[in-house]
């Protein structure tokens, strides 16, 4: 064997062994100082990393990096897709779907209209920047929101935009990078090409998710019961290379994948509740892994000469895309659904929730994998979005709720648990999640 590859092996070892040992004690500092994990991650891969002592060089790493970051993304929509409870969503299904499709296509155009302007950069590239920090993020919002005390509708409202709208982020994201590389542009040719990526993704996850967990039934066709865990893994790699492979969407398909495991009682497929125990400890063990490995790298990736020097506009765009283009986007999409009755403290208190996190992370990272111009502007710009948003709104998100006057009184405690919500919103088993406590 290649000496190089064996002594490329063990240095993989061993940045993994330091990123994960640093997570699970950043993980713990966080509780106690009330800051968000990722946070944490990204300051931690900063400091590790080249930038500072250089401890972490990961760019010798490329494939992994890839494998890491795509697969990552993959199984965190996939972990959205289990958020997703079909009956609860019927009542606000308009403004869901107008928030994570034309939502985000408004914040991608809008950020990029002012990052032209305050970056001086080509306005695809400025696009492809709104494209990629337009999604908000469920692994912030769901332990945010599991606890709070508002309404049902605006509460699943706000977990199912998250969930959806990373899948719409990575799409339009990738196709404004063909278009960068080349490809035609047209407003109908585009959004056929959307659809058609979203759609193909869907039908590609949905017959996938309905296999793999059939399989794992407990009916005649599950011949492989017992192995949920393992199922959920291998269904959300092969919807994903099927999508690549036909030219859809994978992250849609595996988005997809996620809403057929959590919504089992619609296709009647009912699981052994020892792999279902045990499925959901895994996936909040994966979870937690993942979120460690893309954050802390986005940090390690981090130009700071860049940051440096762009720092200050990058400050003033986060700021006018928090302030402007998020409720641009609401006042523009959310008013159209007029089943769901919006009043307007609940649009104000749309208006502020949108952290950024783990998907625009990992779509940066994957930006700069690829060799993307203006990438590292691009990275750089996300993780002070991150950052900005996830200590500036999040730990706001209570506060904001409080002031606009939409906590209830609970009286039935109806609480966000992946997966387990059925059709009238009832709590079937407890979850276990060790992420609780992130905000």
């Amino acid at each position: 064997m290649d000496v190089n590859v064996v002594e490329q092996a063990d240095n993989l070892m061993r940045i993994l062994a330091i990123i994960i040992f640093l997570g699970i004690v950043l993980t713990k500092v966080s509780k106690k100082i009330n800051i968000p994990d990722v946070v944490l991650y990204i300051a931690a891969g900063i400091i590790v990393g080249p930038a500072v002592f250089n401890i972490i060089d990961f760019s010798q790493f490329g494939t992994i990096n890839q494998l890491i970051l795509e697969f990552g993304a993959a199984y965190i929509l996939f972990d959205g897709g289990r958020e997703i409870a079909v009956g609860v969503l019927n009542e606000v299904k308009v403004t869901v779907g107008l928030l994570a499709t034309m939502g985000v296509l408004i914040s991608a155009v809008l950020t990029g209209f002012f990052a032209m302007h305050i970056l001086h950069i080509d306005f695809i590239y400025a696009v492809l920047l709104g494209a990629v920090i337009a999604s908000t993020d469920p692994s912030v919002l769901v332990p945010l929101f599991k606890n709070m005390n508002i309404s049902p509708k605006l509460k699943q409202t706000i977990i199912s935009e998250s969930a959806f709208n990373d899948a719409a982020g990575a799409i339009i994201t990738f196709a404004i990078v063909a278009i960068a590389a080349g490809g035609s542009f047209s407003v109908g040719g585009s959004l056929l090409d959307l659809l058609k990526t979203a759609g193909g993704g869907i039908l590609v996850g949905g017959v996938v998710g309905y296999i793999g967990n059939q399989l794992v039934c407990e009916g005649k066709f599950g011949v492989c019961r017992g192995f949920t865990a393992e199922m959920a893994i291998a269904s959300v790699l092969g919807a994903y290379v099927i999508s690549l492979y036909i030219g859809v969407s994978g992250f849609m398909a595996a988005f997809t994948v996620g809403m057929i495991c959590g919504n089992k009682s619609i296709f009647n497929i009912k699981t052994v509740e020892e792999s279902h125990v045990t499925h959901g400890i895994f996936k909040d063990v994966t979870i937690s892994i993942i979120r460690m490995l893309i954050f802390m790298l986005l940090g390690i990736q981090m130009n700071f000469g860049i940051i440096s020097q762009f720092w200050g506009e990058a400050l003033i765009l986060i700021m006018v895309f928090v302030f402007v283009v998020r409720p641009i986007s609401v006042l523009l999409t959310v008013p159209f659904d007029r089943k769901a009755k919006w009043n307007i403290r609940e649009i104000a208190y749309l208006c502020w929730i949108r952290e950024t996190g783990v998907i625009p992370a990992a779509l940066a990272g994957l930006l700069i994998t690829m060799n993307i111009p203006n990438a590292e502007l691009i990275s750089a710009v996300t993780s002070m979005a991150i950052i900005i948003t996830l200590t500036f709104q999040a730990s706001t998100a209570k506060y904001f709720a409080r002031v606009l006057k939409l906590e209830i009184e609970p009286e039935n405690k109806v609480e966000i648990i992946p997966g387990k919500i059925n059709l009238d919103n009832q709590i079937l088993r407890p979850s276990v999640n060790r992420n609780s406590h992130k905000i």
